[in-house]
Order: structure tokens, then sequence, then C-alpha cells
């Protein structure tokens, strides 16, 4: 239920900032308008790519190759390991998707699923072999 809140703050968030960006729009300074659209640009990408990260996490615990890797680390390097997998994962994200996709992601939570699963997928295996060398 929390996580459920926390998600339906989030995209709250996400809109308003979409439609006070809107109204910033009329004024004279458009600088300031491309700011504001930057930034919720930058909110949604962050929040998207904290939707990556978990998802890689789930995905790598399941990958074959990574449970048979991590019998030979410690927790400490298992986690940075992790860490770093998942941080490329989240870093090529913006690479495989649209301003389309982030837009129907931020109102579809099920699109939101389905986008974070094919980012990792696209990303995951490149990722796992750069840092597994």
């Amino acid at each position: 239920m929390q996580n459920r809140f926390t998600q339906n703050a989030i995209i709250t968030m996400i809109v308003i900032t979409f439609a006070l960006t809107g109204c910033s729009t009329t004024g004279v300074n458009n600088n300031a308008a491309n700011n504001g659209i930057n930034t919720a640009s930058n909110i949604g990408m962050n929040i998207f790519k904290v939707a990556i990260d978990n998802k890689c996490r789930s995905e790598l615990s399941q990958h074959k190759a990574w449970r048979i890797a991590r019998m030979a680390m410690t927790q400490n390097q298992e986690n940075v390991l992790q860490n770093k997998i998942c941080g490329c994962v989240s870093e090529q994200a913006p690479q495989h998707i649209t301003f389309n996709d982030m837009a129907q992601a931020i109102i579809d939570s099920e699109y939101r699923t389905k986008l974070a699963t094919k980012v990792v997928v696209k990303s995951l295996q490149s990722c796992y072999g750069s840092f597994m060398q």
C-alpha cells in the first residue's frame, strides 16, 4: 500500500511540475520555460532510473552467470559489483527510450513496468560483460 502511495505521489508531482512549466511558458523569458521543461524531464528520468535499477537488481539475481560468480565474492564485493552493473544499466536507459515512452510511463504503471523490463534486457548483458571481464 505504501509503495502504491509513493508511486501515485511521484506521478502527481511530475504532472504538477509539467503543468507549472506550461504556465511559465506564457512569460517573456523563454529560457526560464526551457529550464522548467528540462527540470521536469530530469525528474521524470531520475524516477525512471530508480525503476530501472530495481528491475536490474531483480533480473541480475536471476541471471545464471551472476549466481555462479557471486559464490566467489564476499558480500561487499557482490554489492559493489551489483551497484556498478545496475548503475551502468540505469545510465544507458535514456538511450533506449523516447519522450513518448517517458510520458506514457508516467501515467501508466503497467507500461512503466514493461518499459523498464525492455530497457534492462537491452542493457544488462553488455553491462554485465563489461564488469565481469
